[in-house]
């Protein structure tokens, strides 16, 4: 189940029949969309996405929003000290 305030709230499923004949259920492609960031930060080696959303959002769960703005698939990717990275404003 996808959680409401996740990154794929709003992204639909579908069924399809694999190939022993069982219906599966998945996710459609949740393409990312334009975010605006109101803010850059400099990433240092003692942070984690998590705990940037933490301090900017009250929230940790909500590292997707900070991926999105950089366009980031996988958060990890974001991860190098001395990056700048940008902040975008809570969605919700």
């Amino acid at each position: 189940m996808i959680f409401k305030g996740s990154r794929y709230q709003n992204v639909g499923v579908y069924q399809a029949t694999d190939a022993n004949g069982a219906t599966v259920t998945a996710l459609r492609i949740r393409f990312i969309p334009a975010t605006p960031a109101g803010y850059r930060h400099t990433f240092t080696a003692d942070e984690r996405l998590d705990l940037l959303a933490y301090r900017f959002y009250h929230n940790p769960e909500k590292f997707w929003l900070i991926a999105d703005a950089n366009n980031a698939i996988d958060p990890e990717d974001l991860g190098d000290p001395g990056r700048q990275i940008l902040i975008p404003p809570d969605r919700t």
